[in-house]
């Protein structure tokens, strides 16, 4: 058989209420190119191990388990070790794609001939229906355009292998990891370019670490000043960029 032309890479961990609908969505995808969809079980104590293996077998995804905590960053990287797609994409267990988004993302990606691609998305509740407007995402970014605006959203990403490396597109072991790694990809003298569509539903719940705006402002200044290295002054001056941005999405 020949290799699936793009591989989604899904890290799942207690995601019980949510796999039946993710999975539907990644079904749904008018997209006829050929797929294989990983789905990495990080030690989950829920439903989530037995409904990932009636999906695997009815389906024919992909199916790891875990019984060790692994974390997004490490789940996420066994899932890129394990694929086999020339296109890398991922999304969070509890997010949700539009029909059209894997076909219009390819599309954009042969168009600007890039290495890295994200697109637009909505907000959405615990059901899945959308409580906001659409995130809009800039044509470009850069590294220094990035560490001022978090817009780039990880079930958004895709990554040509042809043109960047899997060992570049690896996770951190550190808090938002994400963010981490496109700042990473970006300082190296990549560019990542938005396909200004919501083709993505980002669930926001009560509980998520998202949603805690302490948490994850401490989460950003640990990566500018730990991870990036920047000094205070420079750190301050980005972060009031990124709050910037940041109500700007909401307003």
């Amino acid at each position: 058989m020949s290799a699936p032309l793009v591989s989604i890479i899904i890290p799942v961990h207690n995601a019980e209420p949510f796999l039946h609908a993710t999975a539907a969505s990644i079904l749904s995808q008018d997209c006829s190119e050929s797929r294989e969809v990983i789905f990495i079980n990080d030690a989950s104590t829920d439903a989530s191990g037995d409904i990932l293996k009636t999906l695997c077998e009815k389906e024919g995804f992909c199916f790891y388990s875990s019984k060790e905590p692994l974390g997004p960053a490490k789940a996420r990287n066994m899932g890129i070790e394990m694929a086999k797609g020339r296109y890398i994409t991922f999304l969070d267990a509890d997010d949700l794609w539009e029909p059209e988004k894997l076909r219009l993302q390819l599309e954009f990606m042969r168009e600007k001939d890039c290495a890295f691609s994200f697109t637009g998305y909505c907000f959405a509740d615990e059901e899945g229906v959308s409580i906001d407007r659409m995130v809009r995402v800039p044509k470009e970014m850069t590294y220094k355009k990035a560490l001022k605006n978090t817009t780039i959203f990880t079930s958004t990403v895709m990554f040509d292998t042809e043109k960047i490396s899997k060992s570049m597109i690896e996770m951190p072991d550190v808090p938002s990891e994400d963010t981490a790694t496109w700042w990473k990809i970006l300082r190296s003298g990549y560019r990542a370019y938005g396909l200004n569509r919501p083709l993505t539903l980002y669930r926001r719940s009560a509980g998520t670490l998202s949603s805690n705006k302490k948490t994850a402002v401490k989460r950003l200044w640990n990566l500018y000043r730990n991870v990036e290295g920047l000094g205070v002054l420079r750190s301050a001056y980005c972060f009031v960029f990124y709050a910037f941005h940041a109500v700007a999405r909401r307003v």
